[in-house]
């Protein structure tokens, strides 16, 4: 086949422009209940060409629930993932998602998903962990992966992600490298550990945040790539939510709260490592750090999104470190046209390295997360609405907040339903699934204001939270059942952290039978 210009350019190991084929010819390799691995995360890097490629051919021979895979991906992908969820082509998929067909096949039952911190999944993927039941100890049989250009070594330079490539190519059967020609080549951006499994595993040497390696490319076997494809699509990111009232005031209470701590002598002044999540909060919280004054400023994160680089542009931010630069069309476009100056402030690891524990803990990185809610003793909910519904899954917000020097939760005090517009409280009685406990975190904060809970017990955790971060709307009403759930529990000798289990969850069930979380009363104290 014709091979074009621009990728002969890209691929400069020559033994690999035999193996580029029309991505056509790739369909009879794919059969029902193959276990796939796809590069990307959090949207960006993902393969484009044969996954599109793929979901025609179920379109044009109604295949639809007749070819379905176990589908591993670093993070969450692109709309490539949503297209094979409605048309019925993922069996399996983990460890997290994004889109409204894949989160509704999962809450439908028809796709089986399995939730893990993401510093955990790629290693434990090579463990074999999750494909112990195939008979032909194959972990992956095929993994595509998104590349930006091939070096004359035959390793390859990923785009604006690194994910689980490296980990899911080590331990796939066959390879296939997309190459995509439509977005500039990353080259130079990575920083790579290849797995290495225990025992005997030696520390990562990264004692700063622009520390390397000095491996910029995956390797892979030259026989495990059995196809090149040219991809043409550049990634597409929704634009941002333009910063509100309600996240203006959650960033500039933690502006305070960080100034506060710099005063004190508990943070320097160019505070520690940053990491936020990803989202309209999170995008305020960077937002409220460009006008804050701070200065030399470093990130280690998973994802970068496009309010960083008005920290570089504005002189606030020295060095950042991630897996992945979730970017906006206009995002790349500033990415690119300054891309001399950016790519030496910038580094992209695998999400083992980008979420590892041990790193986050030895950095003292201030982590920064968004829950679905947050209890009065500071457990919380980052993964299951009413308990059940899958939202997108953990990521790495665990990763982090088990681990910073200073573990954060920001969300709105409360959100609108159809019939109330402050008809759901973030602050609740009893988180109705947890997955941050009382002991991950340290900090609460609402547009109503923080919580520090450092060092407090149970009940006066309670009382701060309530106090500093409720809705007006709910505080009486968390307030008295705090008061009775205490009278219950004096009488009853469990005052440590008080509950009448018959009222904890009555804020959700309210909330289901009647569209707020507004409860008339609670049920008699015993």
């Amino acid at each position: 086949m014709t091979i074009s210009r621009l990728l002969k350019e890209r691929i400069r190991y020559a033994p690999y422009l035999s193996k580029v084929k029309d991505v056509k010819e790739l369909i009879p390799l794919f059969k029902d209940g193959q276990n796939i691995g796809w590069s990307g995360f959090t949207g960006v890097g993902a393969p484009k060409a044969v996954p599109e490629a793929l979901v025609k051919h179920v379109e044009e021979n109604n295949l639809q629930g007749k070819l379905r895979f176990n589908l591993f991906v670093g993070a969450s992908a692109g709309p490539e993932e949503c297209l094979w969820a409605e048309h019925d082509m993922i069996s399996r998929r983990a460890p997290h998602q994004v889109g409204k067909p894949i989160s509704k096949a999962i809450n439908a039952g028809k796709i089986s998903f399995f939730d893990k911190h993401l510093s955990m999944f790629p290693q434990d993927l090579t463990y074999g962990f999750y494909t112990r039941n195939r008979t032909d100890n194959k972990i992956l049989d095929y993994t595509i992966i998104e590349a930006t250009a091939i070096k004359e070594d035959g390793s390859i330079v990923p785009g604006p992600s690194v994910g689980g490539s490296p980990e899911f190519i080590t331990v796939s059967d066959k390879v296939i490298i997309e190459v995509n020609t439509a977005t500039p080549s990353f080259e130079g951006l990575h920083d790579i550990d290849m797995p290495l499994n225990p025992p005997f595993r030696q520390p990562y040497p990264y004692v700063k945040v622009d520390d390397k390696c000095g491996v910029d490319s995956i390797p892979v076997d030259p026989e495990k790539v059995i196809a090149i494809v040219e991809s043409t699509e550049m990634d597409k990111v929704p634009p941002n939510t333009p910063s509100d009232g309600m996240s203006k005031a959650i960033a500039n209470h933690l502006v305070e709260f960080f100034r506060d701590e710099v005063k004190h002598g508990r943070l320097p002044e160019n505070l520690h490592p940053l990491q936020s999540g990803i989202g309209n909060i999170a995008n305020a919280v960077i937002e409220g750090l460009t006008d804050a004054k701070f200065k030399h400023l470093n990130v280690w994160t998973e994802v970068l999104q496009d309010s960083f680089l008005d920290l570089f542009d504005n002189g606030s931010l020295d060095y950042a470190t991630a897996t992945s630069v979730r970017l906006t069309e206009k995002g790349f476009e500033r990415l690119f046209n300054d891309w001399d100056n950016y790519k030496h402030k910038l580094c992209l690891r695998s999400q083992v390295v980008s979420n590892n524990p041990e790193m986050i803990r030895r950095l003292g990185v201030i982590a920064m997360n968004t829950p679905v809610e947050i209890d009065i003793y500071a457990h919380a909910n980052s993964t299951n609405v009413n308990g059940s519904r899958m939202l997108n899954g953990l990521g790495g917000s665990a990763d982090f907040l088990r681990n910073a020097k200073l573990s954060i939760m920001h969300a709105p005090s409360a959100r609108p339903t159809k019939v109330d517009p402050t008809g759901i409280s973030t602050i609740v009685p009893m988180a109705s699934h947890v997955d941050q406990t009382e002991h991950d975190l340290d900090v609460v904060v609402t547009d109503q204001g923080l919580a520090d809970l450092r060092g407090l017990a149970p009940r006066e955790r309670a009382h701060v939270i309530i106090d500093n971060c409720a809705h007006p709307d709910y505080k009486d009403l968390l307030n008295d059942y705090l008061e009775r759930s205490e009278h219950y529990a004096r009488k009853h000798s469990c005052l440590h952290e008080p509950h009448m289990l018959k009222n904890a969850h009555k804020f959700h069930t309210n909330l289901i039978e009647r569209g707020t979380m507004k409860v008339d009363s609670w049920d008699p104290v015993e």
